[in-house]
């Protein structure tokens, strides 16, 4: 009799937690990421490019902004995705005076961190050119975040 009582405790304390798991998990998402994504050298540069990269997802929804250092000036990458599930898909391009890329990354989530992997597709004095890009976003502890309660 006790052991039925000490079960259908533990069941009924249990069960709110099993029934808003996923979507408190689904909420977590919901955050800006920041990150650095590092890609190859290209023929055209000095040196292989290191640069920050932010993403905003809400719901299912990505949005993205990469820093470009072109020779003497600094802009922007943009793009959109998705998240389904892990799962995380990015989709931009970048365009400057006399060169341009499209771009496609990827990674899926472990915790509240991404690593991401993908490729530029340069064109540059009408050449096309791919390099290799990966790098990693993450987003800060909730205790950092604006209206968010602690982790």
């Amino acid at each position: 009799m006790m052991m039925r009582r000490s079960m259908r405790a533990a069941i009924a304390g249990l069960l709110p937690t099993l029934l808003f798991a996923p979507m408190a998990s689904s909420q977590v998402r919901d955050a800006v990421y920041r990150g650095t994504l590092v890609c190859d050298k290209l023929p055209f540069f000095e040196t292989a490019a290191r640069e920050a990269i932010e993403v905003s997802i809400k719901g299912s929804v990505a949005r993205y902004i990469h820093i470009v250092r072109e020779r003497t000036e600094t802009s922007f990458e943009v793009g959109t995705g998705t998240l389904e599930g892990q799962t995380l898909s990015l989709k931009g391009g970048w365009s400057g005076e006399s060169e341009s890329y499209e771009s496609n990354y990827g990674g899926a989530f472990v915790r509240r961190s991404a690593r991401l992997t993908g490729t530029q597709t340069w064109t540059h004095e009408g050449k096309t050119y791919t390099r290799k890009c990966e790098g990693a976003i993450k987003r800060p502890f909730a205790v950092f975040l604006p209206g968010e309660a602690k982790e």
